[in-house]
């Protein structure tokens, strides 16, 4: 173990290294993982190292689930491969979409309120047919899988079931509108997307 006053780090059972390090401006302990970095905890000044460890500890199998994920985005571009898998444990699984709600439902409604729409209802979904889909009631149903996506692809299928909400279909004004609020990207990212496989 190794100890300076503003960073320490530890070894924790099936993670390896962490390193807890201080930040004056910090407000809440928050964890990071990261390829280069690897595992870091953010301590706010006045929290003692003991409580940061705690709070580690209890989060350990979310840190190892984000390690695969990274893990596997990074054999994915060793290979070539873009492909969006769920895990097969069941609990691991359960996981993987308490994450993708989080992430995913904090999404959807920032780009709700930038854009002025109004949805119903947001659900998590486990299927290998899309990666969302909007509802005629204004509900918005999204693919658990998009958390393996890089950021920019995940906001741009939000953003096209936010426009279904005006045109529930793909006519010339549901494109029109998508690639005005893209700024002229839609074509593009229509592209990349489609280099992703579902499975």
């Amino acid at each position: 173990m190794q100890q300076t006053k503003s960073r320490k780090v530890i070894a924790v059972p099936g993670i390896g290294e962490v390193t807890l390090i201080r930040r004056a401006r910090a407000r809440r302990l928050r964890i990071s993982v990261s390829p280069r970095q690897g595992v870091t905890v953010t301590v706010p000044w006045m929290i003692p190292y003991a409580a940061a460890e705690g709070f580690l500890l209890s989060k350990v199998q979310w840190v190892k689930d984000a390690m695969l994920r990274q893990a596997l985005r990074q054999q994915q571009a060793v290979s070539g491969g873009k492909t969006a898998a769920v895990p097969d444990a069941p609990a691991a699984l359960e996981r993987m979409r308490e994450e993708a709600r989080t992430v995913l439902g904090a999404k959807l409604r920032a780009a709700a309120a930038r854009y002025g729409f109004s949805y119903g209802r947001l659900a998590i979904k486990n299927n290998v047919s899309n990666w969302g889909s909007c509802s005629s009631k204004g509900n918005i149903n999204l693919n658990m899988r998009l958390i393996l996506l890089p950021e920019h692809l995940q906001d741009y299928v939000i953003l096209h079931e936010l426009c279904h909400l005006r045109h529930p279909n793909h006519g010339p004004a549901f494109h029109s509108l998508l690639d005005t609020l893209l700024g002229g990207c839609e074509t593009a990212l229509s592209r990349e997307l489609r280099t992703w496989r579902i499975i």
